[in-house]
């Protein structure tokens, strides 16, 4: 049977050619995807016969990163239909009998793309099921990599992904971005299992720890919270090995937020605190986040005196941090982040004077606020209406902002704090009916 043309076989004449074969000989990835883009083969062609994202494929021919892993190497030779012998390879299946495409034998390994894909699918089937056993599967297999004292190359590649991540979600849905994490981790998991430099290891534990930190975030907003603290779990021993104290110190503040949002203030209060202490005295996004969610714990837990102290700490923090720690990514703290959490902080504290001037605040500095912060915003306005004597009006604001959430917000947070509003209003409160009906309670 004749075996199926493969997208980016290479043409006879360039496997001829001398500077193919010097490549293939040095295993020089890098020249072997340059040269096949000279001849005209696209990165697309090749991301799809040899199952590296598109991307990579593109960083790898200007000289950002290679392939060593046996199974990359692999790929790369029955994408590109180069035989075993040229790679220093053992002959490969479709040399000989010709019944298995590359894509059937790609399919039997470890394939990045096929594992993105069975990922992705199982997360749109929902978080419940085989969408957190897929995530779970790989948060172990990070863990075991994590254990074992190796790294690897290609470090600049990743620094690039971890860095172009934190900047959100960028109108993607939660999950896309779960999925791409994932996927991208099947790839990193692999890196974390080979020979490096110490130095090259800290740099990789260091992008594990801040790619981990960002699955628990997504988990956290999608009202995952108890697979959330795994994955900061995770993010948390990285960032221990990578040596790097403020990373560390910034997973924990992360994910003092879980329990945080969740109910629990001792246990947010607890790891702030933790935070607060690696990240030390001196002005970083890590610290100011720290203390703005300890004054939020402690003002949860009514330790009003410690929510005072710690709202001081973070907003004189604030005024001092640099226009990079200022950025608006999920790593760095941004002003306008620093109301919400104010907003949050004072609103429990009944300030209510300075929680609606932070509030405003919030809101001028946002652009286009997410559906998710003028949600939040306006549910923290509501409470200070009900603390002020106003419960109608608290009722009327956190209806609408509740009921006019698209569905797919109408979970996690933003329920939690309606509710819990809800429930503090006296139940011949006017307006109660309506915010009950937002929430789907009976009144």
């Amino acid at each position: 049977m004749e075996l199926p043309a493969s997208p980016a076989a290479l043409p006879p004449a360039l496997l001829n050619d001398r500077r193919v074969a010097e490549a293939l000989a040095r295993r020089d990835v890098g020249a072997l995807f340059a040269l096949a883009h000279e001849a005209g083969i696209s990165f697309n062609r090749i991301s799809e016969a040899c199952g590296i994202r598109a991307e990579r494929v593109s960083q790898i021919a200007k000289g950002h990163g290679t392939v060593t892993s046996l199974s990359g190497l692999e790929r790369i030779a029955d994408g590109l239909r180069i035989a075993g012998r040229c790679l220093g390879l053992a002959e490969r299946p479709w040399e000989s009998a010709g019944t298995r495409t590359p894509q059937q034998y790609r399919e039997d390994g470890e394939d990045p793309m096929k594992r993105r894909d069975v990922v992705r699918g199982a997360l749109a089937a929902g978080l419940a099921g085989s969408g957190l056993a897929a995530l779970t599967t790989t948060r172990h297999d990070i863990d075991a990599a994590l254990a074992a004292d190796h790294t690897s190359s290609d470090l600049g590649f990743w620094e690039s992904t971890a860095e172009r991540y934190g900047y959100g979600y960028h109108g993607q849905a939660p999950a896309d971005v779960l999925a791409d994490l994932a996927g991208d981790f099947g790839e990193l998991r692999a890196l974390l299992a080979r020979p490096q430099t110490v130095k090259g290891r800290a740099t990789l534990c260091y992008v594990t720890g801040r790619m981990a930190g960002m699955v628990a975030i997504v988990l956290h907003d999608l009202g995952q919270d108890r697979e959330a603290h795994r994955w900061f779990r995770t993010a948390g021993r990285a960032a221990e090995q990578s040596g790097d104290n403020l990373l560390h110190a910034w997973v924990l503040g992360r994910e003092a937020m879980v329990p945080l949002n969740y109910g629990a203030p001792q246990a947010a209060a607890h790891l702030a605190e933790q935070a607060r202490h690696l990240a030390g005295d001196k002005p970083s996004a890590a610290a100011a986040l720290a203390s703005a969610v300890a004054s939020r714990a402690y003002a949860s837990g009514g330790h009003r005196e410690k929510a005072l102290h710690a709202v001081a700490d973070v907003e004189a923090l604030a005024e001092r941090l640099t226009p990079q720690q200022h950025a608006d990514t999920w790593f760095g703290y941004p002003m306008q982040k620093h109301h919400v959490h104010m907003s949050q902080a004072l609103t429990l504290l009944g300030e209510t004077d300075r929680a609606y001037e932070t509030q405003g605040r919030a809101l001028e500095l946002s652009r286009m606020p997410s559906h998710m912060t003028r949600a939040l915003i306006a549910i923290d306005q509501a409470v200070c209406r009900a603390h002020d004597g106003d419960r109608a009006e608290a009722a009327h604001i956190a209806a609408q902002a509740y009921g006019g959430l698209p569905t797919s917000y109408q979970t996690g947070l933003t329920r939690t704090r309606a509710l819990a509003l809800y429930r503090t209003l006296p139940r011949d409160t006017p307006g109660r009916d309506q915010l009950a009906g937002a929430l789907g309670v009976a009144g």
